[in-house]
């Protein structure tokens, strides 16, 4: 959620901390604000608003110091406002601390320290932590370091947090819980913190990623140590950074989103080079390898997610089931540990997360794990917490998304769970040699036909355009596009805040076919398959009740031509590859009606791309 940016060195630290919040602001938009230390004062700006509301709030201050620590806010706790904002301070205004998680038992923490003395200015449980520290370390008279270990060790919830003190101008201390935190390293003693690595890599390749329960204690002068909540020191390890700064830029596009797109012919290319080999008819998943024989022996899969990932573990539950023939289960990560499932040693737990640190997969990792299961992850964002506590997987190499609308995440990841469908479909003789070796070719070819489909743009624009100020939209898909349908009808929602839902066709006809008239677009996924035919009829029940349809068809296709308002063609492709092209159109559906009603595409409201709280 929040994104969190923080400098100790020998460079003024506003114009780190400012680049370094633009490139975060995907992870909150509420608010903002940095705390600098010069010349033994402390100094907080702040304000509700994105980053360019703080950047107009500061215009003119001198804005110096080379210690300083900044925050952009996601609300949970308080409203979006100028004294909610980050940084907060202690009651003496001495300690300055910024936060992404929640603090569960803030309140009864905040009636103690009240009692104690304590006047809270805002809504929010980071302000109960910052008193915290400061009350522990005024009564206990240890140093600030300290208080901080005896202070997390009281409270209950995620964090990451980062603070620095007045009384101490060459300290940072950070910490963190089930919420990232990266360490960066730089010249020169230089040290950064960041929620992720974007808003460093101009500056540094060389990175420490905090584990859980761990505190970095940041000293001009001493340099990074480490240690955990039980006051036990470790060894930094340090990470070289795959990261590029011309990942991070739009590169000539309007959006993030719309750059995202478009690049999808080459993220689908990254997610299978080095594991689609066709000169040697094989798929090669160096991340699984060692749990091959796992998979085949497998009773059942169930597959973790939330949002754009869950859809795409639908989608692999249709690849697995037909592909190497093992029962999928497709659970809400925020559900799942809620209902006291029933989980077995034998089972599969797939974790499925863009960023690699959704924290209701995360709950639902470790929980799956304490029952024995075995945990194989898919994400995006190499070093992250997912990656680092499942027992293998595979990362997705889409590269940054900053869109908070998930798009070529969902793509590469499909290509992710296709690959290892395939992969576990030859080892256990449930794809005959022709099939697989045809599937291999239709995979490989299908970055070339995603770039096919990207051409046809601007007709997707003009059939935007005509249903721009829609209030309700349908979604419909069979079999394998099910899904796709309800990752269409969430793009849409997300992003230009038009309400739709997401439906297998067939079900239209037990409830929302009341929904049809001749104002509502429906959204249908016809392409030739084993459930042509059925959709067809769904179309000309739609048809019958004056619905306004957009068909996504085979190209070529006259029959569904000849029904439809409108067809999006996208080139012939098996069923189960389908979602990796009929998922495009309906993107570019979505961002050019966004556009055209004046929505912040890259930030919509009310979202942020990682999702760290529960």
């Amino acid at each position: 959620m929040c994104g969190i940016v923080a400098y100790v060195g020998d460079e003024r630290a506003y114009p780190i901390l400012i680049n370094g919040l633009r490139r975060l602001e995907y992870r909150g938009y509420d608010s903002a604000g940095v705390a600098l230390i010069h010349d033994g004062e402390l100094h907080l700006h702040k304000c509700q608003g994105k980053v360019s509301d703080l950047e107009n709030h500061v215009n003119g201050a001198p804005m110096l110091g080379t210690i300083g620590i900044g925050h952009t806010r996601w609300a949970t706790h308080g409203p979006p406002n100028d004294v909610n904002a980050h940084p907060h301070l202690s009651t003496s205004g001495d300690i300055a601390l910024i936060h992404n998680g929640i603090i569960e038992n803030y309140a009864p923490i905040k009636e103690e320290l009240k009692h104690r003395g304590h006047v809270f200015r805002s809504d929010t449980d980071t302000e109960v932590l910052v008193h915290l520290i400061d009350d522990i370390q005024r009564t206990e008279k240890v140093d600030l370091a300290e208080a901080v270990r005896l202070a997390l060790n009281s409270v209950v919830g995620a964090y990451a947090i980062v603070l620095l003190s007045r009384k101490e101008p060459d300290l940072l201390i950070a910490a963190r819980k089930s919420s990232p935190l990266v360490i960066g390293i730089g010249d020169n003693g230089e040290h950064f913190l960041v929620s992720d690595a974007t808003p460093i890599v101009e500056y540094t390749k060389n990175v420490v990623y905090l584990e859980d329960g761990e505190i970095a204690v940041i000293d001009r002068k001493r340099g990074l140590r480490i240690k955990n909540i039980k006051n036990q020191y470790k060894t930094p390890f340090i990470q070289e950074l795959e990261l590029h700064l011309e990942a991070l830029e739009k590169g000539g596009y309007d959006h993030f989103m719309l750059k995202e797109i478009h690049e999808q012919p080459r993220s689908i290319r990254d997610s299978m080079r080095g594991r689609l080999n066709l000169a040697k008819g094989e798929v090669v998943l160096g991340g699984i390898k060692d749990y091959e024989q796992k998979f085949v022996n497998a009773k059942r899969v169930v597959v973790v997610a939330c949002g754009t990932s869950w859809h795409a573990g639908l989608v692999g539950e249709y690849l697995f089931e037909d592909l190497a023939r093992i029962p999928v289960e497709v659970e809400y990560a925020s559900e799942f540990r809620y209902r006291n499932p029933i989980i077995n040693e034998d089972d599969i737990v797939l974790a499925i997360s863009q960023s690699g640190e959704t924290a209701d997969t995360m709950a639902a990792i470790e929980l799956a794990k304490s029952r024995g299961a075995t945990i194989i992850g898919i994400c995006n964002v190499v070093g992250s917490s997912i990656a680092r506590v499942t027992h293998g997987g595979s990362y997705t190499h889409a590269g940054p998304e900053i869109g908070v609308a998930s798009t070529k995440a969902f793509t590469a990841q499909v290509t992710v769970l296709a690959l290892m469908a395939m992969m576990i479909g030859q080892k256990k003789g449930t794809l005959t040699g022709s099939k697989f070796y045809r599937l291999l070719n239709e995979l490989d070819a299908i970055p070339g036909k995603v770039e096919k489909v990207l051409t046809s743009e601007a007709h997707v624009k003009y059939i935007a355009d005509i249903y721009k100020n829609a209030t309700n939209a349908l979604y419909l898909g069979r079999g394998f596009c099910f899904p796709v349908a309800l990752e269409g009808a969430l793009k849409l929602k997300e992003i230009s805040y038009i309400h739709a839902e997401g439906y297998p066709a067939a079900e239209m006809k037990h409830g929302p076919i009341a929904l049809i008239d001749e104002e509502m677009p429906v959204f249908v996924i016809a392409t030739k398959g084993a459930s042509y035919e059925k959709v067809v009829s769904n179309i000309q029940e739609v048809k019958a009740r004056k619905g306004k349809i957009i068909a996504i068809v085979t190209e070529g296709d006259t029959v569904v031509k000849g029904l439809a308002d409108h067809v999006i063609e996208i080139p012939d492709a098996p069923d189960c590859l389908v979602p990796l092209l009929a998922s495009i159109p309906l993107q570019l559906i979505s961002y050019h009606i966004a556009v055209m009603r004046g929505c912040n595409v890259d930030q919509p409201r009310n979202l942020a791309k990682s999702v760290t709280v529960e």
